[in-house]
């Protein structure tokens, strides 16, 4: 992911987080390491290390959400903390990740991201309109693993 790619999703997160209290943050991995692999960590259990190792359950309303992104294996996971995970079901995050998961079969990995970090942002703002009051409280820029 290029340094332009990286500002235009922290700017996607920015546009996402307006005009309502939720928190967004993207966490982009090129590939599971050494140890993952030997302890058979799966996308999905890297994805809730990093939510907790990155403390994003961290926020005022328990309303953060992470996409994780495992680039190896074109995989997303949406890891959503309880006061967020409890307002979307299941299907809805699946189809989210099918959807960037179909762009990152077509090398759109930046469209696929932006286009996630949107769908996040819409349904926080249905969820969970109004003014943050609390300000920022999770980083936009995504995180580089």
């Amino acid at each position: 992911m290029t340094r332009k790619g990286l500002d235009d999703i922290a700017a996607a997160i920015k546009q996402a987080e307006t005009g309502n209290r939720g928190e967004i943050a993207v966490a982009i991995e090129p590939a599971l390491g050494v140890l993952s692999l030997l302890k058979n960590q799966t996308a999905r259990d890297r994805a809730l290390e990093v939510f907790s190792l990155k403390r994003l359950w961290d926020t005022q309303e328990n309303n953060g959400v992470l996409i994780y992104v495992l680039l190896a294996d074109r995989a997303v996971e949406i890891v959503a903390d309880r006061g967020f995970s409890n307002c979307v079901s299941q299907e809805w995050f699946q189809n989210v990740t099918s959807e960037m998961e179909a762009s990152f079969a077509n090398r759109d990995y930046h469209g696929g991201v932006i286009r996630g970090v949107r769908h996040l942002g819409q349904i926080l703002t249905q969820q969970f309109p109004g003014e943050d009051l609390h300000g920022d409280e999770l980083p936009n820029e995504p995180f580089v693993l």
